[in-house]
């Protein structure tokens, strides 16, 4: 036997009730034989067989290709959602945002409208009470993510800001990690629709807001005065 182990994703995610799981396998198993056993442990993923993409090793993998003892599989559904579905790109990512390219990636035929926010690396920051604040200064910032995860809850935030607001027909988050220099672009949130009373402005707030909550990226402020890495309050429930 062998053992895998499982990522779920999207709406896969969702329909498993689950983020990653371990299947074991028989020796010599192919993707096929994979899907098998997926479907009968998940019985519920069974009805949308054809809708599921398969990754081994972060590469796509068909029916006849091996399952190798020890793989990451990734399950999906088609990516940027798919002929005929509004266009959704998420990203976690080492390279530069392109507000351009993104912009173009969540354009309509019918778009008349796009909001963005931008987060970016500030070299000077203030905490603590105003009247013992401390001022520090930043030299660079280092953003970290358990990415698997937070592509998941990245997913979950864009179905979030659908149910929200319906009118809104592009949304693209792009989430930079690594080593950044004050005045870099960290994130990237763009929300796209016919009009600008959709609900563009509020989606995107909410997205960079949602994200804040839910997403697993950290980050850890670098200057003259040490390291130290940023935690934020909010505890997530089982509803999140």
């Amino acid at each position: 036997m062998i053992t895998v182990t499982v990522l779920f994703f999207a709406t896969l995610r969702e329909r498993s009730g689950v983020l990653q799981a371990s299947l074991q396998l028989p020796a010599g198993s192919d993707v096929a034989a994979f899907k098998q056993a997926l479907f009968a442990a998940y019985p519920q993923l069974a009805p949308h067989a054809k809708a599921i993409l398969v990754a081994i090793n972060k590469e796509f993998a068909f029916d006849a290709d091996p399952v190798p003892d020890g793989a990451e599989i990734a399950l999906f559904p088609p990516v940027s959602g798919g002929s005929g579905a509004p266009p959704t790109q998420l990203t976690i990512t080492e390279d530069a945002l392109d507000l351009n390219a993104m912009l173009a990636s969540i354009t309509l035929p019918s778009t008349g409208a796009a909001c963005f926010f931008s987060g970016m690396v500030r070299a000077e920051t203030t905490r603590g009470e105003p009247h013992s604040a401390q001022h520090l200064v930043t030299q660079h910032l280092v953003y970290e993510a358990y990415a698997p995860m937070a592509e998941a809850k990245l997913a979950q935030v864009a179905a979030e800001i659908r149910e929200r607001w319906p009118a809104v027909e592009g949304i693209a988050i792009a989430q930079r990690i690594g080593t950044l220099q004050p005045g870099t672009p960290t994130v990237l949130i763009a929300c796209t629709a016919a009009h600008r009373d959709s609900g563009v402005f509020e989606a995107a707030r909410y997205g960079i807001d949602r994200l804040k909550e839910i997403v697993p990226i950290w980050k850890k402020e670098v200057g003259p005065h040490g390291e130290e890495w940023v935690e934020g309050e909010y505890l997530p429930t089982e509803s999140d």
